[in-house]
């Protein structure tokens, strides 16, 4: 019964979407949907349909047709060239976006070679003596996270291969699992001075030392630094709301990790009678991380004469981690022939199961590509750049919390926190230099924290369909389970920002933030025992 009412729900929101791009077809023509609100409208269409369909290819590629409908003018040809060659065609000719797909695909080649040799349940049967407890296992995902702030897409698939046998032992959810690994992805980045993320804000900003600006911006990045707190909380508290609450009960009460039927990555265990050694598990994990962090500098000029930390500034980060990750998968599989962990035929055989298991999310990412796409195409950044500017003239100091909802909306439309950063932070840049650093500190503060929260909301993000992957998460169930936790911290962030703006300072925005964060968690354990009592 509810399975044929929720197929009733989807197919009603699909008829509501086409028939709002019938309506469209009279009331736009090809000039007027530039540099406009229509230009927000494929992704909102996108993630609309995802969040109540439950179904993400379809509802990514109905917001792709609505953008190339609304581009060409409702032109048939028009149409189907700017779905497939201005959008699928050219994004996977793009050389970072098939950098970062063979990084995947290496990735998921080595997490099955780890799976045949048994290395994985080696070092889960190892964590069982040393990690005794279900707050034990999630406090070690985090401190890991928190260990690999090279690169967010480095962090997401690497805590997944390392964590995922330890979490699943303890019976903690796979939902569960991806928002711990997503939380520590893009905020413990946007708030390390050595990542990808520090290059990249540091090249947006003209006329200025920008990574000396970057690290002055850490203090009030709230969002990130609440969002980290707020994995704390949680773990000490042994609190969940919302959908994440119902997945945990499931994996504890039910040992079923997933809740929901579909398993988009399988469920590959090592084979029977196969025994395994931890240093099966470490060895790749460890290549993988000295490889990574050398393709990287190798990729910024460190080995032509720059130094480290200029080598990473300017580090290409999808080259430098294929390199790194195809380097290590050649250690692994030397080293698991060497000690005949494996035969050849065994560890070619394993290859093309890595790459089908990261189908699916390389099908997700291609997609979210193409409809930032075209979104680019219709003007998104244009209109988006217009609204901040006509704003910066009045109420100042409420400016920084404007920007970070600004910020916010941009990244959960378009996916993209770097390109959240593009468009907004030579805005900020523009309007302050010279004239306040201390507010233009602030504003990209709040720029950069609101895109990093949007890219946690937004299903269509790269960094959370990554942190899907690595967790083995059904991706939706990620989207929807992080999205009230994700909204949490962005309230209370917007209540520290409206601070800042007054106050001048970061360290009492914050602190009261993190007090509120506390005591809102509090409640709701607090109401939660109750009801159990009551019950």
């Amino acid at each position: 019964m509810k399975e044929k009412s929720n197929r009733i729900v989807s197919l009603t929101s699909i008829c509501i979407v086409l028939l709002f791009l019938v309506a469209a077809a009279f009331l736009t023509d090809k000039e007027s949907v530039q540099n406009s609100p229509w230009s927000l409208v494929p992704p909102v269409i996108a993630i609309a349909l995802a969040l109540i369909t439950k179904e993400v290819y379809s509802s990514l590629f109905l917001g792709i047709l609505s953008g190339a409908l609304l581009y060409s003018g409702y032109n048939l040809e028009g149409t189907l060239n700017h779905v497939f060659v201005d959008g699928i065609i050219h994004v996977l000719s793009d050389a970072w976006n098939v950098g970062i797909l063979c990084f995947l695909v290496i990735l998921g080649m080595m997490v099955q070679l780890m799976n045949k040799t048994g290395g994985s349940k080696a070092f889960g049967d190892w964590t069982k003596k040393h990690i005794r407890s279900r707050k034990g296992s999630m406090l070690a995902t985090i401190a890991l996270g928190c260990l690999i702030f090279i690169d967010d897409y480095f962090n997401c698939l690497t805590v997944g291969s390392v964590m995922r046998p330890v979490t699943d032992q303890h019976k903690i959810s796979r939902a569960k699992l991806a928002y711990l690994i997503d939380t520590t992805a893009a905020p413990v980045c946007i708030i390390a001075p050595i990542s990808s993320w520090a290059a990249a804000v540091s090249g947006f900003v003209e006329g200025e030392n920008g990574m000396k600006l970057f690290v002055k911006t850490i203090p009030y990045n709230f969002y990130a630094l609440l969002s980290l707190c707020m994995l704390i909380f949680l773990v000490l508290l042994n609190v969940d709301f919302g959908p994440m609450k119902l997945h945990e009960e499931n994996a504890v009460e039910r040992n079923d990790l997933f809740t929901t039927a579909e398993r988009p990555y399988g469920e590959a265990t090592e084979e029977e009678g196969r025994k395994g050694h931890i240093l099966d598990m470490l060895v790749p994990i460890f290549s993988l991380i000295v490889f990574c962090v050398v393709g990287m500098i190798y990729s910024g000029g460190f080995f032509t004469g720059a130094d480290f930390v200029t080598a990473f500034s300017q580090s290409d980060a999808s080259k430098g981690l294929v390199l790194g990750s195809f380097g290590a998968l050649v250690v692994t599989l030397f080293y698991y022939f060497g000690r005949n962990a494996l035969s050849f035929n065994e560890g070619m055989d394993c290859l093309p199961e890595g790459f089908k298991q990261m189908v699916p999310a390389i099908l997700i990412l291609t997609f979210a590509w193409s409809l930032k796409a075209m979104t680019d195409s219709l003007g998104a950044k244009e209109f988006v750049a217009v609204m901040v500017k006509s704003s910066a003239g009045s109420a100042l100091s409420f400016l920084p919390v404007f920007i970070f909802l600004i910020a916010i909306g941009l990244a959960f439309a378009t996916g993209t926190s770097w390109g959240t950063f593009g468009i907004l932070i030579p805005i900020v840049v523009a309007i302050f230099q010279g004239v306040d650093s201390n507010m233009m500190i602030l504003s990209m503060s709040a720029c950069m924290a609101g895109a990093v929260c949007g890219d946690h909301c937004s299903p269509i993000s790269d960094t959370t369909i990554m942190s899907s992957a690595g967790a083995q998460s059904v991706h939706i169930n990620h989207v929807q389970t992080q999205l009230p936790y994700a909204l949490l911290v962005a309230g209370v962030s917007s209540i520290s920002y409206i601070l800042a703006g007054f106050l001048k300072t970061p360290w009492i925005p914050l602190g009261i933030g993190v007090v509120l964060l506390f005591g809102i968690l509090l409640w709701i354990k607090t109401s939660q025992n109750r009801s159990r009592v009551k019950a």
